[in-house]
């Protein structure tokens, strides 16, 4: 039964973030952002969505993934130009331990505290983590250094996105981060980091729309009273951070 669950929830992954719709979105947005020979790099490739979004645009992509089936299922499917590191990022590289969710894997998480307020949270009543699995862990410098200064990285790793800030020493032109209106406290200290690295500006996409929702870039201030004013049950989606350099 339970492998029966688990081939279930990667089949729904699949047909969810694969579908012909999504896809067109994202290489429609990506198209907007990314040139050709770009370095963009995908952190919680899951089963690829915005891999192959970007590498259809002309981008030169590394893809991380830890998950099994997910992580095989990439060095499978993604074109053979798309890099695949089995692996997740943090702030030092080491082996931790990645708390399974069999029925819901795309919220398998490495955040302790996010695993454990999460079933109190709207929306996430139903969810169980019941199983664990070892992975190892890089670091964003560590993937940079043997493949290039990335223009672009989006980072979608329920909860530990500031663990994966923290082992950047750099400033990335473009970054993206995985928002979550129930838990904005974790978006708050994200905030915080990437101010920290560089002078960005934000803006946010909601759900798989691949489209901005503000028509300006907005200063951290404003982005954090955005997130802090959020109804709980609003979508989550990604915050895209801008230098303004750039």
């Amino acid at each position: 039964m339970d492998s029966l669950v688990r081939g279930w929830a990667f089949v729904r992954s699949v047909v969810v973030y694969l579908n012909p719709w999504v896809m067109s979105s994202w290489r429609r947005f990506y198209g907007e952002l990314l040139a050709p020979g770009d370095v963009a790099i995908d952190v919680g490739a899951h089963v690829g969505t915005r891999a192959r979004a970007m590498r259809a645009v002309g981008a030169t992509v590394i893809a991380l993934e830890p998950q099994r089936p997910f992580s095989t299922f990439l060095r499978r499917t993604l074109p053979k130009n798309i890099v695949v590191i089995e692996a997740a990022a943090g702030r030092s590289e080491s082996t931790a331990y990645m708390a399974v969710s069999s029925r819901h894997p795309t919220v398998s998480s490495l955040h302790d505290d996010f695993v454990s307020s999460a079933p109190a949270a709207a929306g996430f009543e139903r969810v169980r983590w019941d199983g664990r699995q070892e992975v190892s862990v890089t670091t964003l410098d560590a993937v940079i250094a043997h493949h290039g200064t990335p223009r672009y990285i989006k980072i979608d790793v329920e909860g530990f996105e500031a663990e994966v800030l923290a082992g950047v020493s750099g400033t990335v032109e473009l970054i993206s981060v995985e928002f979550l209106p129930v838990m904005s406290h974790l978006s708050l200290a994200v905030i915080d980091r990437l101010i920290e690295m560089g002078d960005y500006r934000f803006n946010p996409v909601v759900g798989e729309t691949g489209r901005f929702l503000w028509g300006e870039w907005r200063d951290s201030a404003a982005t954090k009273k955005w997130l802090e004013d959020l109804p709980a049950s609003s979508k989550s989606g990604d915050l895209f951070a801008r230098l303004t350099a750039a």
